[in-house]
C-alpha cells in the first residue's frame, strides 16, 4: 500500500466532516464523488443545490446526494455565524451586519462552520486565491495554542528508498512565511516534526538546512540556523533535531560521516527544514520535476483547526489526497 493509500484509509477510520467551499466546481464535485463513495470523509458542500444536482446529473455522479449542501443566502445558520463573527472581532470594528455580508463568501461561511464546531476542517482553493482561503481561517480561527508561526509542508515521496524514511520526507516551509526568523524556523521544525508522524507515519528526524555543515562556512544566515535549532531542541527535547545541516550531510549516511560524525540525524534526516521559503519552493519543485516525486502539499501547518489549499492547476485527485489529509489533521487535533 502506497503512503497515499495508507493515508485514504486512516482518513475512513477518523470520520471527520470536511467542508469544500466551491460545491459547484467540476474538478471538486468529481473528487466529493469519490470521497463520499469510498467513505475518506464526511462533506459539507456550500453552492446552490440546483446548480449541485445539475452538474452532479450532467458528469454522472451517484454519490453527492450524501453530502451536506449549503447555499450561501440560505443558510439557516447564518445568523448564528454572524454573531459569533461580530463577538471575535469586535475590536476590529466588525458587526452583525458587516459579517452577514461577509458570510455571503463561501470561504468565510466554511470558516465559521468550522470555528461553530459544525464541521473539523476545510479545503478550498481550485478557483480562488491562498490568500483567499487563509485570511478567514486567520481571522476566525486562528493559530493553534502555542503556535505563532503558520508554515506549509509538503509531503514528498522519491523513487530511492534509501534516502528519508523509505523514500518520504515532509519539505517546510514552501508556501507561507517568507523569511522566517530563528525563532520560526524552531517553530517550523518543531510543528513539521508533529505534522509528518500523524500524516506519514514518520518517525521524525529533522533537519535545519542550510549551505553550511557544523560551522563550514560562516554568516548570518548560517548564525540564524544555527539558533533556530538551539531554540527548536530546546523546546522539543523529545525529537531528534539537528543542524546547520547541508542538504546532502542531512540525507546521505557517507556523507553525514565525514561531515557531522555523531549526529542523530545526519544521513537519516527525513524532515527537512528549509532557511527561506524561497528554498523550499524551488527545492520542493525541483525534486518534484528532477527525481519524479510525489509532492502532497501545500499542507498548512499552525492552525487551531486544519484549512488547506489548493493550486488552481489541481487535479480532482489532488483534492481527494488534500481531503483525507485534512482529516488525519483534524483527529490528530
Amino acid at each position: 500500500m502506497t503512503l497515499l493509500e495508507t493515508i485514504r484509509e486512516n482518513a475512513k477510520k477518523a470520520g471527520k466532516r470536511i467542508v469544500l467551499p466551491e460545491g459547484e466546481e467540476e474538478r471538486t464535485l468529481k473528487a466529493a464523488d469519490v470521497i463520499l463513495g469510498e467513505g475518506i470523509a464526511q462533506l459539507v458542500l456550500i453552492g446552490n443545490p440546483d446548480k449541485i444536482a445539475q452538474e452532479a446529473d450532467k458528469f454522472g455522479l451517484k454519490n453527492i446526494s450524501k453530502a451536506t449542501i449549503v447555499d450561501t443566502k440560505s443558510c439557516d445558520k447564518k445568523q448564528a455565524y454572524a454573531e459569533l463573527m461580530a463577538q471575535i472581532r469586535a475590536a476590529k470594528g466588525m458587526t452583525v451586519e458587516k459579517a452577514l455580508k461577509q458570510l455571503d463568501s463561501p470561504y468565510y461561511l466554511g470558516t465559521l462552520m468550522i470555528k461553530a464546531g459544525d464541521a473539523d476542517g476545510m479545503v478550498a482553493g481550485a478557483i480562488c486565491s491562498t490568500a483567499d482561503t487563509i485570511r478567514p481561517a486567520l481571522q476566525y480561527i486562528k493559530t493553534a495554542p502555542g503556535v505563532s508561526t503558520v508554515s506549509g509542508a509538503f509531503v514528498v515521496v522519491v523513487p530511492k528508498k534509501e534516502y528519508g524514511q523509505e523514500g518520504v520526507f515532509l519539505f517546510a516551509d514552501c508556501a507561507v512565511t517568507i523569511a522566517p526568523t530563528a525563532q520560526q524556523l524552531a517553530d517550523i521544525a518543531v510543528i513539521s516534526a508533529k505534522t509528518a508522524k500523524a500524516l506519514a507515519g514518520i518517525d521524525p528526524k529533522v533537519a535545519m538546512l542550510s549551505f553550511s555543515t557544523k560551522g563550514s562556512a560562516q554568516s548570518d544566515e548560517v548564525d540564524k540556523v544555527v539558533e533556530a535549532t538551539k531554540l527548536a531542541q530546546a523546546a522539543a527535547p523529545e525529537l531528534d533535531i539537528d543542524g546547520e545541516l547541508q542538504a546532502d550531510a542531512a540525507m546521505v549516511q557517507k556523507v553525514a560521516d565525514l561531515k557531522a560524525p555523531g549526529s542523530h540525524v545526519a544521513g537519516k534526516a527525513n524532515v527537512l527544514v528549509f532557511p527561506s521559503l524561497e528554498a523550499g519552493n524551488i527545492g520542493y519543485k525541483l525534486v518534484q520535476r528532477l527525481a519524479g516525486a510525489d509532492a502532497v502539499g501545500p499542507i498548512l501547518q499552525g492552525m487551531a483547526a486544519p484549512v488547506n489549499d489548493l493550486s488552481r492547476g489541481c487535479y480532482v485527485e489532488d483534492i481527494i489526497n488534500m481531503v483525507a489529509i485534512t482529516a488525519l489533521q483534524a483527529a490528530a487535533k
